[in-house]
């Protein structure tokens, strides 16, 4: 079966739906105008109809395997990642500072929808680093953002998101993986991970794997999880690559329509402890209201010391940010709304 974007479609939505011309006015926006969406959108559709989208039928009849530890993805996966991040794909609406190309979201988020129609076990692998790097652009500490983003938003590397455990679930009250504080601002993680979309793989020479984990003397439930970021491969101060981390891939799954999607059981620290850095402490605690509001504030204070050109996506990062910080704090919609003086 041949695919086909809707690139009219999608072009009437951004235009007419999404108010296209409204974003393209906002001062950090000024350059990305609808030709050069349109533009963006048509060559998106180009790598996916000729590379991404034939690659369905390969991933059903040649699935990712798993040997030894080593994960090797569908014969052609390789070629068609490789020329994914050559477009710089990955980095459409992420921040110049880290190499990004900074286009309004509204435009990445037509050309991930191509990528998912056309083939979506390819497609997971950039979509949990778009969520990995998200997550770090929220709240990660200006040396993590330099360690791993640049990386990241290239596609040089990829990365992961570590929740759900063997006894767990979606239940994140019962998360039991640890992290051992070692005096110099490293922890050691120790645990099991399962359901890792893209946990390993042959695609990248390293993977960042976000993950959840309780120091010692955490409270119970969800007040007690600490986020982490615990790469593949450690990074040496100059951004080289250093020795392999104490995480390894035991299994992968194999799931229904997405074969190609290496879904793996990731096991932490079985030979020492995987060293792990901690996201800074406004992140850590999911219900913590005052760290909320102080994650708010540093957002507001970056808002409005922005230069005039890039204040008005600032602001509205400020207005996301809050919105999620005060839903994750147990503040109900109603009270958000009053709080934040927005409409329903």
């Amino acid at each position: 079966m041949t695919y086909r974007a809707p690139i009219q479609d999608i072009s009437f939505a951004l235009k007419h739906l999404a108010n296209y011309d409204d974003i393209q006015r906002l001062p950090a926006f000024e350059g990305a105008d609808f030709d050069t969406a349109r533009a963006v959108i048509d060559e998106c559709a180009k790598l996916c109809e000729s590379v991404v989208a034939p690659l369905n039928a390969a991933g059903d009849k040649h699935p990712s395997w798993w040997k030894d530890g080593a994960v090797t993805t569908t014969p052609g996966f390789g070629d068609a990642y490789r020329q994914y991040t050559q477009g710089s794909w990955q980095g459409l609406q992420h921040p110049e500072a880290f190499g990004g190309q900074a286009l309004p979201k509204v435009v990445a988020a037509a050309c991930t929808e191509i990528v998912n129609s056309a083939n979506i076990s390819f497609a997971l692998c950039p979509l949990l680093t778009d969520g990995a790097i998200e997550a770090l652009l929220t709240a990660g500490s200006p040396e993590l953002k330099g360690r791993f983003l640049p990386k990241m938003i290239s596609g040089e590397w990829t990365g992961s998101m570590n929740l759900t455990e063997p006894q767990a679930g979606s239940d994140l009250e019962l998360v039991r993986t640890r992290a051992e504080p070692q005096g110099d601002g490293t922890y050691k993680v120790f645990g099991t991970k399962i359901f890792i979309t893209y946990g390993e793989h042959d695609l990248t020479e390293n993977i960042v794997h976000l993950v959840l984990a309780r120091v010692p003397g955490a409270p119970s439930g969800v007040k007690g999880i600490s986020l982490f970021v615990v790469p593949k491969f450690l990074v040496n101060a100059d951004g080289s690559l250093g020795s392999r981390n104490d995480v390894h891939c035991v299994s992968i799954e194999h799931k229904l329509g997405i074969k190609a999607s290496p879904t793996a059981v990731l096991q932490y620290g079985d030979h020492g402890g995987a060293v792990g850095f901690m996201q800074p402490d406004e992140f850590i605690e999911l219900d913590a209201d005052a760290r909320k509001l102080t994650l708010f504030e540093d957002l507001d204070r970056h808002a409005r010391e922005a230069t005039p050109q890039r204040r008005g996506a600032a602001q509205e990062r400020v207005r996301i940010t809050a919105w999620k910080a005060h839903r994750l704090a147990g503040w109900s919609l109603a009270s958000i709304r009053s709080n934040m003086q927005i409409g329903s």
